[in-house]
């Protein structure tokens, strides 16, 4: 199986979101660069600096699936049926969007609703080889827990936000120690960290979507 690495943009201060799950200046960094970058929507073209340009296509080359919540599922729509990265989708939550799936019967959307771990195991069966990408907040935290994270990816946005949706929030037990970054890519308004979790935690924690 690949790696199961959590992913987000992050402000200094730890957010990947205002409370209302806008993101403020944190993806700037996707569209003030020279390099375009086109994703699976016709509608939507990055343009990134040619670092952080390379270290997108080598993520996104990698990637095989992706674990959200209902939450952000719910906030974008469910992508309107393809998620911009063009990997199959699996979302934890509570109840299975029926009328979403009667509209969108040819979307790659998987919908887990018995916990975050039957998530994961699910998204890895559908990666195969490739890296289970798990967005960060609420699902990247259980998974944190649970001891499912090979890796935390943070692109790292100097702006300070000050409130907001941390990438972690606060942990059911002890800190959790990272290694030294494996990854540190320097782009415009933008460093690229990848930091290895060398030692997982396995306390019982309820699932959330």
């Amino acid at each position: 199986m690949g790696q199961v690495i959590a992913n987000a943009s992050m402000s200094l201060d730890g957010y990947i979101a205002k409370q209302d799950n806008t993101i403020g200046r944190l993806f700037e960094w996707l569209q003030n660069g020279d390099v375009e970058v086109p994703t699976v929507d016709d509608r939507i073209t990055l343009h990134m600096s040619r670092s952080s340009a390379d270290y997108w296509h080598r993520w996104a080359g990698g990637l095989g699936a992706l674990v959200c919540g209902r939450t952000l599922f719910d906030f974008t729509d469910g992508w309107d049926g393809m998620h911009t990265m063009g990997v199959p989708v699996v979302v934890l939550t509570h109840q299975i969007p029926t009328d979403w799936v009667e509209d969108h019967p040819a979307a790659p959307f998987h919908f887990v609703t018995d916990g975050v771990e039957a998530a994961v195991t699910q998204a890895q069966e559908i990666a195969g080889e490739r890296t289970v990408a798990v967005t960060a907040g609420t699902i990247a935290r259980q998974c944190l827990e649970l001891g499912l994270l090979d890796a935390v990816a943070v692109d790292l946005v100097p702006v300070v936000m000050g409130q907001g949706r941390p990438f972690f929030g606060e942990l059911s037990a002890d800190d959790v120690p990272l290694g030294d970054p494996i990854e540190c890519v320097q782009g415009d308004r933008v460093t690229h960290l990848m930091f290895p979790v060398e030692q997982n935690m396995t306390p019982s924690v309820e699932a959330e979507a």
